[in-house]
C-alpha cells in the first residue's frame, strides 16, 4: 500500500485526497503510508547537478593533489557528525553504482569505515552477478566478531556479485599473531586476489576519539596514545601515517594484516571521507600519493582547500 501510494503521489502527481478516494482509505492513512515509504527508503530523491561552489572546490582539489576526479557533496544543513556522512553517502552511492556497473570492472577491492558503509547502503541496486568484491583489510575485530563497518556483504547484496572476506582481524594482537595469520594459505590467496583488483574503494580513518577505531574498540586507549605520540593522524588501509603521508614508528603498524597501501599504488583508488574531523587525516591520505579519486562533503572540501592555500602561502 505504501509503495502504491508513493507511485500515485510522486509519479502520478495525485493529491492525498485523490489517492484516498482511489484506494478507499482515509487521507490520514495516505499521509502515513507516504511518510512510511520515505522513512524506510522506498522513496528516494535525486538532485541533478551540484552548486557552483562545490564544482569550484572539486577543481581546486583536483589541481592541488593531482586527482583524476573529485566529487564534493553539498552541505545539507544538518547538525551533528552524521550530516556530512549522509551527504557524502547520497553522492557516493550513485557514483559507486555507475563505477561498478561498468563491465570493465570485474573485481573491486574494498576497505571499510562509516562513510563507506553509509554510501554502500544508499547505492542503487545493479545487476552484476559476475562482479567479485574482495576485502582488502581484515574483516573481523580482535574478538573475531564481524566488523560492523566491513562492506563486502552489503556490496554483494547491492550488486548481485560474489563477496570474498579476509577471515582475520583488522589488526592483530601481536606481531606473532599477525605472522600466524599471514602464513595461512587462505589468507595469502585472498591477499593476492585483492591485489589484482581493477578498482579499490576505501575509507579514510582518523585516530581521534570520534573515529571508528576507538568507537568500535578496534584499538585500545594505550594504542591510541602511542599512535598520537608517534605523530599518526590517519588510518589508511590499516596502516598509520603522519601529516606528510609517511608511515609512523608505532607498534600498531607491525600488527596490520590486510593489504598495505603501497600495494595499490598506480591503481584507481576511490577514497571517501566525511566531516571536518577528517580534515587532517584526509590531507595525510592525499599526501601518501595513492588516491586517484576523492569524494568528500562541502565543509571538509573547504577545509582541505583552505589548508592547501595556507601551505602554499608558507612555501612562498
Amino acid at each position: 500500500m505504501a509503495i502504491r501510494a508513493a507511485w500515485m503521489s510522486f509519479v502520478g502527481g495525485a493529491t492525498q485526497g485523490q489517492i484516498a478516494s482511489r484506494l478507499g482509505i482515509s487521507s490520514a492513512k495516505v499521509h502515513r503510508l507516504i511518510a512510511h515509504a520515505q522513512r524506510t527508503g522506498l522513496v528516494r530523491f535525486r538532485v541533478e547537478g551540484r552548486p557552483t561552489d562545490c564544482l569550484e572546490l572539486e577543481a581546486a582539489l583536483m589541481n592541488a593533489h593531482g586527482l583524476a576526479s573529485c566529487l564534493v557533496a553539498p552541505d545539507i544543513g544538518g547538525a551533528g557528525a552524521d550530516a556530512p556522512i549522509q551527504a557524502v553517502a547520497e553522492l557516493a552511492g550513485e557514483h559507486l553504482a555507475n563505477l561498478l556497473g561498468n563491465a570493465s570492472v570485474s573485481q573491486v577491492g574494498v576497505g571499510m569505515g562509516r562513510t563507506l558503509k553509509a554510501s554502500v547502503d544508499l547505492m542503487p541496486r545493479i545487476q552484476r552477478p559476475d562482479l567479485r568484491i574482495v576485502s582488502i583489510s581484515g574483516s573481523l575485530t580482535r574478538k573475531l566478531s564481524a566488523n560492523p563497518f566491513d562492506v563486502v556483504q552489503h556490496l554483494a547484496e547491492r550488486s548481485g556479485g560474489e563477496g570474498y572476506y579476509l577471515p582475520v582481524p583488522y589488526l592483530a594482537e601481536s606481531v606473532d599473531e599477525r605472522d600466524m595469520f599471514l602464513k595461512q594459505r587462505s589468507v595469502q590467496a585472498l591477499l593476492e586476489r585483492a591485489r589484482a583488483s581493477d578498482l579499490f574503494v576505501i575509507g579514510i580513518g582518523s585516530v581521534e576519539d570520534d573515529g571508528h577505531l576507538i568507537r568500535r574498540d578496534l584499538i585500545s586507549r594505550d594504542e591510541q596514545r602511542d599512535l598520537i605520540a608517534s605523530g599518526a593522524v590517519c588510518d589508511l588501509m590499516g596502516r598509520f601515517i603522519d601529516r606528510d603521508g609517511a608511515l609512523v614508528r608505532a607498534r600498531l603498524n607491525d600488527k596490520a594484516v590486510g593489504l598495505p597501501f603501497e600495494a595499490v599504488r598506480g591503481a584507481r583508488v576511490v577514497a571517501l571521507a566525511g566531516g571536518t574531523g577528517k580534515s587532517e587525516a584526509t590531507r595525510a591520505a592525499l599526501r601518501a600519493g595513492i588516491i586517484t579519486d576523492l569524494i568528500v562533503d562541502e565543509t571538509l572540501g573547504r577545509a582541505l582547500v583552505a589548508a592547501d592555500g595556507t601551505q602554499r602561502a608558507r612555501s612562498a
